[in-house]
């Protein structure tokens, strides 16, 4: 391995969108242990953001914390200017990663009472600002880079009160696609990672906090339990990694065999 090569692959940096709690704040951690540095976005909680940013600094990696709505387009063009100068503090100019994992939820929206403004929040923080974010961010990730777009097992797994966000997750999930297929001359491999029912506070925390679903996911899943958020951060931290290098455009579920 030449000398340039080994610089390079200890330099690694990702963008997380969604970082400061679950699933994302466990991506950012996941990372750090294997050596990658990450810039993370967080909605409103800044203090969760700099507890995320302390824990990373324990492993000897480096985190910066920028907020950001994901679901409102206009401000992307300062978010790149804030990323810029947060590459620049990590002695870089470029990045290698790109998680989309930002995220809401509103529970149980049934498809005969769902509100225009209730569709509307949902796509424009799951597809409109995912497209939109990624397509700011191209000229900044390095060739050979990769990007994992986050999802759900809704899509695949049917239930009254998921007809907007597990949409949302469907065009993703072929987004997915036409980007790898896109940036392909480019080498950045694009995958999209399905969890399933996880132990976190998203969607008022009713896998962790409920007893009775809790029970009710653990019963469904050959595994025996519901999803932590470990098992999601850990595989994407992963898929990212060399080892993974020749996955792209894939379809990933991961929920411990549910149903």
């Amino acid at each position: 391995m030449s000398i340039e090569t080994d610089v390079i692959s200890q330099n690694k940096i990702a963008i997380v969108t969604g970082g400061s709690r679950g699933i994302g704040r466990n991506i950012v951690l996941s990372l750090a242990k294997r050596g990658v540095d990450s810039i993370f976005t967080y909605n409103s909680n800044q203090t969760e953001a700099e507890k995320v940013v302390a824990l990373v600094g324990e492993t000897a990696q480096k985190a910066i914390a920028l907020q950001l709505d994901t679901g409102n387009v206009s401000v992307f063009e300062m978010f790149v200017q804030s990323v810029q100068s947060a590459l620049k503090n990590l002695g870089a100019t470029h990045f290698d990663y790109l998680v989309n994992n930002a995220g809401n939820n509103h529970h149980n929206m049934f498809f005969d009472k769902a509100t225009e403004e209730e569709l509307d929040s949902i796509y424009n923080v799951h597809f409109k600002g995912v497209f939109f974010l990624t397509q700011k961010l191209l000229p900044l990730i390095n060739d050979g880079g990769r990007i994992v777009n986050v999802s759900t097992a809704r899509t695949r797994l049917i239930s009254p009160g998921g007809a907007a966000y597990g949409s949302m997750k469907g065009a993703v999930e072929v987004l997915t696609k036409y980007m790898a297929k896109e940036l392909g001359p480019r080498r950045i491999a694009v995958n999209v990672v399905a969890p399933g029912a996880t132990e976190t506070d998203f969607s008022g925390g009713i896998v962790r906090d409920n007893p009775v679903m809790n029970k009710r996911v653990a019963d469904g899943t050959a595994l025996g339990r519901a999803g932590v958020p470990d098992d999601i951060g850990l595989m994407i931290a992963s898929l990212l990694s060399e080892d993974n290098r020749w996955i792209n455009a894939e379809r990933i579920e991961v929920t411990g065999g549910y149903v």
